[in-house]
């Protein structure tokens, strides 16, 4: 069997200082990741090794119509963290940056989508929040619940279960025999 090919799509909440964890999970699940950050979670990041740990599959800018695309095709889509704002724009359909554009071509490409949150609970009431929530989950994304994603360490630092996700995502994208 061939490793499913999975965009995880990364935006800037504290999880994302923690992808490398998310990485070894799907590793041990048969996924080849291919990293899509937005601008802001490639400033949190240590790009050039998440690079190195996903032999070159990372983007963060779209390129040029010249070039090809060096993404293969993606067999599941992860947002995976997902902040306020980039799930608020991916529902509305805005496609400012490369990630939202994936994550809405993922939509129309009836691809499998797993977004799993990590939002505050303040940003949690806004009345944005559950109409995005509903507007995905009617397009077909499974939208996990940000407390059940969220781990908030003895340290203080907030972190994903990225176990947790993993298991979402084998759920929505089985394993095909070849």
């Amino acid at each position: 069997m061939s490793a499913r090919s999975l965009y995880v799509i990364a935006s800037a909440a504290p999880p994302v200082q923690y992808l490398d964890y998310l990485l070894d999970v799907l590793d041990d699940g048969g996924w080849q990741p291919c990293l899509i950050l937005t601008p802001t979670a490639a400033t949190w990041v240590d790009v050039g090794a998440l690079s190195a740990r996903v032999h070159g599959l990372l983007r963060i800018e779209p390129r040029t119509p010249q070039e090809p695309d060096p993404l293969p095709r993606a067999d599941a889509v992860l947002a995976a963290p997902v902040t306020f704002n980039t799930l608020n724009k991916w529902a509305a359909g805005i496609s400012d940056i490369l990630a939202l554009g994936l994550l809405n071509e993922a939509i129309g490409l009836g691809l499998p989508v797993l977004a799993a949150p990590v939002i505050k609970a303040a940003l949690r009431t806004h009345p944005a929040y559950s109409a995005s929530i509903a507007t995905l989950r009617s397009a077909g994304a499974r939208v996990m619940d940000p407390d059940a994603v969220t781990i908030r360490r003895e340290d203080g630092t907030v972190t994903a279960d990225w176990r947790a996700i993993a298991r979402n995502l084998d759920r929505l994208a089985p394993t095909t025999p070849e």
